[in-house]
């Protein structure tokens, strides 16, 4: 109820989105020189934390959020991907400057550079540049946070995960 008597009505679906949009956990989870500008985005003058997005986790299974910042060696693919399987359902992933994007200026000679970290696993926001300045990772951040607003149900992924790991 409400300070004025009224009763406020909602459903569970949409509690779901609030508490999942406004309480992002990111994995950390730096490789390169953008690390520094993810890493600035978290201090006082930019501040993650307005948007639910400030608990840098240092463990996946803590992490519902990863933020690729940086270079993406083939031999640091197999971790990447490691970890993203370690983290639990619903999970998102934002690739951070050109570097993870498209393998940055290394792609035409760089033999040891991924050519894409989304080769590796889903992307579901691109933030470009090189390095990407903080306000770009925090755009990033409320374009996701939009994208959790308006998935389809919040619900669904939690029973399709249950019923998914109770037929396995």
């Amino acid at each position: 109820m409400t300070a004025e008597g009224g009763v406020v009505t909602t459903t569970v679906d949409d509690i779901l989105k609030w508490g999942r949009t406004n309480s992002l956990w990111p994995l950390t989870f730096g490789l390169a020189c953008c690390a520094m500008e993810m890493m600035a985005a978290g201090a006082a003058d930019y501040d993650l934390e307005r948007f639910g997005c400030g608990v840098f986790r240092a463990t996946p299974r803590q992490s519902d959020l990863m933020i690729v910042a940086g270079t993406v060696t083939m031999k640091m693919a197999n971790r990447i991907r490691t970890l993203y399987d370690q983290m639990p359902e619903p999970k998102w992933v934002i690739s951070m400057g050109s570097c993870s994007n498209k393998g940055g200026p290394y792609w035409q000679h760089g033999y040891h550079v991924l050519k894409g970290v989304d080769r590796i696993v889903p992307v579901d926001v691109y933030v470009p540049g090189c390095p990407p300045r903080p306000e770009t990772l925090l755009e990033a951040v409320m374009v996701l946070q939009k994208k959790i607003r308006t998935q389809e149900s919040a619900l669904g992924g939690i029973l399709g995960g249950f019923l998914k790991r109770q037929s396995a």
